[in-house]
């Protein structure tokens, strides 16, 4: 036997195991003539090999009877071993038709090409693509001549991996050789474009076609819809039809994935319609295909209809249903779809089990969950990796956060969406700071990571790191996208911080950012908390849609601000343009009208919410009234409404009526709320400090006494006031009465000179915002450390002249600071603008915006 053979010989016969099929020359012996004595049997036992094992074993029979030799059996030997599509059989393959060509130099060069093109075909199947092209160029090299099958099979490997350049070198090559007119070669050139994304030339081969069959329009159609050019594949699809070509199961999946892409029911309709009348045979696929289409578009009853009528429910069918539910949030009803199943008999599978584990994650079911954890488990599904994210998110909803560590930490592949699930539950269960350590750890992170992170700190209102974190992904080259911008700019609101405001403004118009509805509300928001209305306002006209949170926090702008009137213009605006005004913005217009003290037009607006909107009053509503008629010293009304409402009125009502009654300083109506009060169940520490504050008021320390002491049996603490400004784009805060302040020793030397210049314009503190029972020099010391005047000091000498000084707050000024704050704005010609925590005041030359109403 030469060395050539040697080469190409499959392991002799003893190696086949005991498992292995018995080999062919056991059932040779059964037959009455040798099966090798007929060329003709030799090719039909190989037709009938299963398996590579059995082809190895025939092999070594040919090479053992010296058959090998024959080019017949060898050209079929090396086609069967290409079928195969193993990288084995292609190495085989290989070496066979090494042989070939040794043998067959002179040979018959139709034979050659024939395997050429079965080894091509072959690579191209088995995704080995370099070898499919390398073997085309050695077929030139070797000096055969392409045929019209060549072509196709190495365009299949350019397509496949996406190699353009190759293609329309194959392209020009089909075209000298004479092929241009071919359409099976036309055909894979349009389909070898349309995968590559250049569609303009598939179209243009597509158009020079002399003739086009089912493959040239579906080959079009799909190259269309991967470029997500929806509407122009269904508008082809209807002009193939027209031009009377029937489409195939492959045309009709992509035309009707595209209605689904596209969201059109009444086009899905029409495709589906066609279907029908067409004759065509509605086989598993196309239904498949068609429920798809119809959930993906709302019509969730039609796909319904269409799953029950279908004889054929096979597994995709069900896994299309179930996750489709799960993508419009109807997890109850995946479940439903997942039982009968179960029912029917086919078996979950690693998509069955990610749309059950999901929905058992929105509904809370934990023992379901469990279930499904166990069932991957046993079936050997975990390794999958949204099988694996899906657990971990489903064990921290149900708060069992222990669990989703342990399902993480035996993860064999983490992926960044893995650490991302993780994150996103330690978000859930407000565990900053394990999700912050977490973070910090992950070794990538893209924008996703980021934007969990951010929006963590944003929710437990850890405002001032969000902000920080921000700048961090700036600095590592990520760039923001609008969910990043909506947490940035809800930091930004929080704390106040006006330029840092118009920076993150600045920075979503510089860099591109989709300003949808959500982040323009955000926007919106955002500049209304900074008390600058104006910027508001332009972001609210600049949307293209406004939904009724955008109307919302352009009214909450307008309110913040004290412009009751805009506020109310911008309401009757809203239901004029037939936007249906929910229970939030109506609590933003009253206490609009609160703030402005607008109480005939306040108590129009709370009447018109049952008997025009058709909106019942919750008891925010009903506190906004009496916050509006306490406001305006109609307290006797105030407790009137309080004692005919529908409902037990809460800490916050009792708290708005106690606040009046200080402001107007009716101590009698406290004493009949206190009486009211203790006889509830509202023992709430800020009624408790309200009263306290108004026995004080009263020098009645005895009460005041009595108070506290039943505040610290409850252990209930007093908020301690606290109030910061922002200078160039960092936040320092400062707290009433704490000596360790940023800046202290030149604070409270500027706060001296303050002081001294005040009295000299006629300045005398109000006293009677010393709640304490201490003598006036210690009343007037502990009134000059409240918490804004600390910062008006700190930014009188940190700004530069002229410059607004902006505070905020988290309490509601004093009568003296707001007395304080309009004599600093005169006396050094500064603008100075305080929010609190029920509204903005702008301070300007000795006057408020508020006209002392707040």
């Amino acid at each position: 036997m030469s060395s050539t053979t040697l080469v190409f010989s499959p392991p002799p016969l003893t190696a086949v195991s005991a498992a292995d099929p018995p080999p062919p020359t056991t059932r040779i012996q059964i037959q009455s003539q040798p099966v090798f004595d007929n060329p003709n049997s030799k090719s039909g036992s190989l037709k009938s090999c299963q398996n590579l094992q059995e082809i190895k074993q025939l092999h070594a029979q040919f090479t053992k009877q010296g058959l090998i030799c024959n080019p017949s059996i060898l050209t079929k030997l090396i086609v069967k071993y290409s079928q195969m599509g193993t990288s084995e059989s292609l190495e085989y393959a290989e070496k066979g038709f090494k042989m070939f060509k040794k043998k067959t130099e002179s040979g018959n060069s139709s034979s050659t090409i024939y395997l050429y093109n079965s080894l091509i075909r072959a690579n191209s199947l088995s995704a080995c693509f370099n070898e499919s092209i390398l073997l085309y160029i050695d077929m030139l090299i070797e000096g055969f001549k392409p045929d019209n099958y060549t072509f196709p099979f190495v365009l299949s490997a350019c397509s496949k991996s996406l190699r353009l350049c190759e293609g329309a070198q194959l392209h020009c090559s089909a075209v000298k050789l004479g092929f241009h007119n071919d359409v099976f070669v036309l055909n894979s050139l349009v389909h070898h474009y349309g995968e590559c994304g250049e569609i303009d030339k598939a179209k243009q081969v597509f158009d020079e076609m002399p003739e086009r069959n089912v493959v040239s329009w579906t080959s079009l159609i799909c190259g269309y819809a991967r470029q997500d050019l929806h509407k122009e594949a269904v508008s082809l699809f209807f002009e193939m039809v027209e031009e009377g070509i029937s489409p195939n199961e492959v045309t009709m999946v992509s035309v009707i994935s595209a209605c689904a892409k596209l969201g059109d029911v009444d086009l899905g309709d029409r495709v589906s319609i066609y279907v029908e009348r067409s004759g065509l045979t509605i086989n598993d696929v196309v239904v498949n295909a068609l429920v798809d289409m119809y959930m993906n578009c709302g019509a969730v009853d039609k796909a319904k209809r269409l799953f029950d009528g279908s004889f054929a429910r096979n597994l995709v069918l069900y896994n299309t249903l179930m996750s489709n539910y799960v993508k419009l949030g109807e997890a109850k009803k995946a479940l439903d779809i997942f039982r009968e199943m179960l029912n029917l008999g086919p078996k979950p599978d690693r998509v069955t089990m990610l749309s059950v584990i999901t929905s058992s994650a929105e509904l809370g079911d934990f023992c379901l969950g469990m279930q499904c954890h166990a069932y991957v488990l046993r079936n050997g599904l975990e390794n999958w990796d949204n099988i694996g994210n899906s657990i971990i998110d489903m064990y921290a909803k149900s708060g069992k956060q222990d669990l989703a560590c342990r399902v993480f930490d035996q993860m064999s592949n983490k992926t960044i969406v893995s650490w991302n699930s993780l994150l996103a539950g330690f978000a859930r269960n407000g565990d900053v700071g394990s999700a912050r350590e977490l973070f910090d750890e992950m070794p990538e992170r893209n924008l996703v990571s980021w934007n969990t992170m951010i929006a963590i700190l944003v929710q437990w209102s850890f405002f001032s790191d969000a902000i920080e974190l921000f700048h961090s992904m700036q600095n590592e080259g990520i760039t923001a996208d609008n969910v990043t911008m909506v947490s940035v700019a809800s930091a930004c609101g929080y704390l106040g911080a006006l330029d840092l405001a118009k920076w993150t403004y600045n920075y979503v118009e510089k860099y591109g950012i989709e300003c949808n509805m959500r982040l323009g509300t955000a926007l919106l928001d955002m500049f209304g908390r900074c008390g600058d209305p104006k910027s508001a306002m332009k972001v609210f006209k600049t949307m293209k849609e406004k939904d009724v949170s955008a109307w919302t926090a352009a009214i909450g702008a307008m309110a913040s601000v004290g412009n009751g009137k805009q506020a109310l213009e911008l309401f009757h605006e809203m239901v004029k343009q037939w936007v249906i005004p929910d229970e939030v913005v109506f609590s933003t217009v009253l206490t609009a009208c609160s703030h402005a003290g607008l109480v005939k037009e306040g108590m129009h607006i709370f009447n018109s919410m049952k008997k025009q909107h058709k909106i019942t009053p919750h008891i925010v509503h009903y506190g906004c009234i009496v916050d509006l008629l306490g406001r305006a010293g109609l307290l006797d009304e105030a407790l009137d409404f309080i004692k005919n409402m529908p409902m037990e009125p809460n800490g916050a009502i009792w708290g708005a009526f106690l606040s009046a009654c200080r402001i107007h300083k009716n101590e009698k109506l406290a004493n009949l709320a206190d009486e009211i009060i203790s006889k509830s169940n509202n023992d709430k520490t800020g009624i408790q400090v309200l009263l306290s504050n108004i026995y004080a008021s009263a020098g009645k320390w005895n009460d005041v006494a009595k108070v506290r002491i039943h505040m610290k049996e409850k252990g209930m603490k007093k908020i301690a006031g606290s109030s910061s400004i922002e200078l160039n784009g960092v936040v320092h805060e400062f707290t009433s009465g704490n000596e360790s302040q940023p800046g202290s020793d030149l604070t409270a030397l500027m706060l001296h000179e303050i002081n001294c210049r005040l009295s000299a314009e006629g300045y005398v503190p109000d006293l009677e915002n010393v709640l304490l029972d201490v003598d006036e020099k210690e009343k007037e010391f502990l009134l000059s450390r409240h918490s804004e005047k600390l910062a008006i000091a700190f930014g009188l000498i940190s700004s530069g002249r002229g410059m607004p000084v902006r505070v905020v707050k988290n309490l509601r000024m004093c009568s003296d600071c707001h007395s304080f704050a309009k004599m600093v704005s005169k006396v050094y010609n500064r603008e100075i603008v305080i929010r609190d925590n029920n509204r903005f005041h702008f301070f300007q030359r000795g006057s408020c915006s508020c006209c002392d109403y707040w």
